[in-house]
């Protein structure tokens, strides 16, 4: 019989959701939700690397993070381009010495449309970003963490959608959603042995501009709402937590997971 693993002390558990010390990349971080989510690791101590197809949408987001007293930097990245984005890892390298946290924020939800008419060419879009964009930041932090030894978090961003079917036009999103899904448990189970952890977050609703189609349709609110026990969308901040636990020592046997924080919409 293996002899027990020692106990971590009292202060050991205090530091289990520090990230002092630790480079997070946030791809879409000139978003709404990209930098909600560099706040809160910035909050916890994160150095932040920041993504996005513009950097000038990015400096809102540097500004909060610097007065919060961690680094920031902003770099333009297309995250559906591999050069694009292997540079960009190149340049995080560089700018901080290593990468430890991923995460995946960019994505689009496209033009929502019936199925029976969507069109291929904006079907392929929300893929491209939701779902080639996500393999691409993951592979190249993936392979930094085995460079450097090992170790590291991937942290994806999906959607109750990627479970769910809905009558509000997702062909394209919850599609994409739902590979993402399935691409956090393939890479949480080939890199188990380089003790890299990939989760994956998954939201109901929340209004951005990039829900903004359904927030002008009341009838498709009214449905959205009555999905959700709770009974209301999603704030910026009832996703900081999530991140927060999947990116820290908290969560490191913790690996595979789809994460949802949804009010209940994917349990009832």
């Amino acid at each position: 019989m293996s002899e027990e693993t020692p106990r971590k002390s009292v202060e050991e558990l205090k530091k289990i959701f520090d990230l002092h010390g630790k480079v997070a990349v946030v791809t879409g971080a000139g978003g709404t939700l990209g930098h909600a989510l560099c706040r809160g690791l910035a909050a916890f101590g994160a150095d932040i690397a920041g993504w996005d197809i513009k950097t000038d949408i990015m400096a809102d987001m540097v500004a909060e993070v610097q007065s919060i007293g961690c680094k920031a930097t902003a770099t333009a990245v297309d995250v559906t381009n591999d050069e694009s984005v292997k540079a960009a890892m190149e340049q995080v390298i560089k700018d901080f010495g290593k990468v430890n946290i991923m995460v995946t924020v960019a994505g689009t939800a496209g033009n929502r449309q019936p199925a029976e008419t969507f069109d291929i060419n904006e079907w392929q879009k929300v893929m491209d970003v939701n779902v080639r964009g996500t393999f691409l930041c993951a592979k190249y932090a993936g392979a930094e963490y085995v460079k450097q030894g090992g170790g590291g978090k991937v942290i994806t961003i999906g959607s109750v959608r990627g479970f769910l079917g809905h009558p509000g036009g997702y062909a394209a999103y919850g599609t994409s959603k739902g590979a993402v899904h399935l691409l956090t448990k393939q890479l949480a189970t080939e890199w188990a042995k380089y003790k890299i952890n990939v989760n994956c977050i998954a939201p109901s609703i929340f209004w951005t501009p990039l829900t903004e189609q359904v927030r002008r349709d009341p009838e498709m609110v009214k449905i959205f709402m009555a999905r959700i026990p709770m009974g209301r969308a999603a704030e910026l901040d009832d996703f900081v937590g999530a991140c927060v636990y999947l990116a820290s020592p908290a969560s490191d046997y913790v690996t595979g997971v789809i994460l949802s924080v949804d009010g209940g919409a994917v349990a009832g």
